[in-house]
């Protein structure tokens, strides 16, 4: 009987009539037993570019992978074609794991799934030692690289598996790592040899788009209004925030679900069921929910709050039209994600080097928000990869008002060349300022000719301008230097005069501030407008009053005024000095309630 080929395995038990592009390579450099890592598109179908060589393999398959429900729901979803498949991890019973390695070990089952930590276990290794393994996979790979988004030293373990196992094939799959970071994969995992197969990141049915986040309420409404008969993910960054948004879309008529970590496991199941088998329902999830989900009509993906890179937005995105048909995604994003994403990587562990890569990534993410030219453009050319104007993304359908910035970039690269490219924006936009900081004088900086020539623009304002000349293109940031940034030839052209450079225009600096009394400029608090935070905190605040009312005895009116719990939420006030300077709040008030609302103020921030 003639040997069964990758083609009609495709076709005969994953029931597909053809492969997608760059597969079939793929799978026929492993049945050949070539070393492999392959950055593929999310939603490209990479599993089946080592499902199909572990099917038609005699010898076992080990497949690495980092969550116990995407092992368990590959493995259930191979067993529904029938090929026999087992996984190996701490969320199964003793017994059931004694049943699958028994499985492994007596060739029922040539493929078997693990996480890294199970399988570097040197009982474990020892146990594979003894069998044949012809292929290890390592999937999310991207894990294993000190440069890659989300590293998990687990994952690093996995660089002695090529000594250990000399014979064994290797394959690495992720939809997510640049230059520096399939060179580190590919040195840990198979430093002699191997292909590095690109298959492009490009998603051209995704249309991008990104907003500063105003009122959140409404503009997720409008986002949705043509979209009722759609799918979709809205992605959130807390829990709380995730059940918010979701009553918010039942009570708006949307059949909203939530889905985050501090569910049960039981409910986030039948949560997750419930998106894959019903129709027109939105899925308001943390990033706990996603990966692994092979949902091809999903139409939208909505982030209320700015990733933590640029990896993790693309992936995210990518859950939407994997069918190939449009989709849309929206980022909305407002100064306190900034904050809480910066306190998030500060208080991850105590790895400098760690933290500033992180923030580095965060940088690069940001420079996409603020990109003013083709989004699309924008994003690819974070993973090294050049494309045409899309036509498809908001900047490009409504193109942002650009002005002549080339004056201001030459500022900028003659004090990044001048100071070696050896500096991060806070040092360079130092340099520009003219700012007299220890590191600027210690290095002699402060002589340069560089030196305050931007001084009369605020730090906020080269910060946002240097990054619109990284998503440009006219610099870059080496994550390997820990961030520094080099000009690009595009940068030199500038610095040369050979070459102009057009930006998004950033608005006007307020100026220095003027000395008057806070009462008198605040003197029109009940017209604020107020962010959806400072929103929040006045009901707080509302309900404080209303608390302290009733203990009194007193209409909620004599604690404090509607007008004076404006200017307080949007002031948050955060001394008694501070809080004195609030109208409606005097002496006997301050006395009174003084500690207390600041006490609840400070709560909140």
């Amino acid at each position: 009987m003639a040997q069964p080929t990758a083609k009609t395995v495709l076709q005969q038990i994953f029931g597909f009539s053809q492969f997608r592009e760059g597969q079939e390579k793929i799978i026929n450099h492993l049945l050949h037993g070539d070393n492999v890592l392959a950055i593929m598109p999310t939603g490209g179908g990479k599993s089946l570019c080592y499902q199909i060589p572990a099917v038609l393999s005699e010898t076992i398959t080990v497949v690495i992978s980092p969550l116990v429900a995407l092992m368990d729901d590959q493995v259930a979803a191979l067993r529904a074609i029938d090929v026999n498949a087992v996984c190996i991890h701490s969320g199964m019973t003793r017994d059931d794991q004694v049943e699958a390695w028994l499985a492994v070990r007596d060739g029922h089952s040539t493929i078997v799934y693990m996480s890294p930590e199970r399988l570097m276990a040197e009982r474990m290794l020892n146990a594979l030692s003894s069998l044949s393994v012809g292929m290890f996979i390592v999937d999310e790979a991207h894990c294993i690289s000190k440069w890659g988004a989300n590293f998990r030293p687990e994952y690093e373990m996995l660089s002695m598996l090529k000594e250990r196992f000399p014979q064994s094939t290797f394959g690495a799959f992720t939809a997510t790592a640049d230059e520096a970071t399939r060179s580190d994969i590919a040195g840990k995992l198979f430093p002699d040899s191997g292909e590095i197969i690109v298959q492009g990141f490009d998603r051209p049915n995704l249309k991008l788009a990104v907003g500063n986040k105003e009122n959140w309420r409404r503009q997720l409404t409008h986002f949705l209004e043509d979209k009722k008969g759609d799918c979709g993910i809205i992605y959130c960054l807390s829990r709380k925030y995730t059940e918010e948004v979701a009553g918010f879309l039942k009570d708006e008529g949307f059949n909203a679900i939530a889905y985050h970590a501090g569910q049960d496991s039981q409910v986030r199941k039948h949560n997750q069921d419930r998106f894959m088998s019903e129709n027109a329902v939105i899925m308001v999830a943390t990033i706990a929910f996603g990966m692994g989900i092979d949902k091809p009509d999903i139409r939208y993906v909505c982030h209320l709050n700015l990733p933590s890179s640029v990896e993790a937005y693309y992936q995210e995105i990518g859950r939407a039209g994997r069918d190939g048909a449009p989709a849309e995604t929206l980022m909305l994003y407002g100064l306190d994600d900034i904050r809480m994403r910066r306190m998030f990587i500060d208080q991850d562990g105590k790895d400098d080097a760690h933290k500033l890569r992180e923030h580095k990534r965060l940088d690069g993410l940001l420079a996409y928000c603020e990109a003013s030219q083709c989004r699309r453009r924008t994003l690819l050319s974070y993973f090294d990869e050049k494309t045409d104007a899309c036509g498809n993304c908001d900047t490009c359908l409504n193109p942002p008002k650009r002005v002549d910035g080339t004056e201001h970039a030459r500022m900028v690269l003659s004090a990044i060349h001048r100071t070696g490219q050896y500096f991060g924006a806070a040092h360079i936009i130092d340099v520009v300022r003219g700012s007299n900081n220890q590191k600027v004088l210690e290095r002699g900086h402060d002589k340069l000719p560089t030196f305050g020539v931007g001084k009369d623009r605020s730090k906020q304002y080269w910060q946002a301008f240097i990054r619109q000349m990284v998503a440009g293109g006219s610099l870059s940031i080496n994550i390997q230097k820990y961030g520094c940034l080099e000009i690009s030839d595009q940068g030199h052209e500038i610095l040369q005069g050979t070459h102009g450079f057009e930006f998004r225009e950033i608005p006007a600096d307020a100026g220095p501030e003027r000395k008057k009394s806070r009462k008198s400029a605040k003197s029109t608090a009940q017209t604020t407008h107020l962010s959806d935070a400072d929103d929040q905190l006045l009901t707080r605040l509302k309900a404080l009053r209303l608390e302290l009312a009733r203990t009194r005895n007193v209409p909620a009116y004599v604690v404090f005024s509607d007008n004076t719990l404006i200017e307080m939420a949007s002031e948050k006030p955060a001394t008694l000095g501070a809080l004195s300077e609030i109208n409606g709040v005097g002496p006997k008030k301050l006395e009174d309630y003084g500690k207390i609302f600041v006490a609840a103020i400070n709560e909140d921030n």
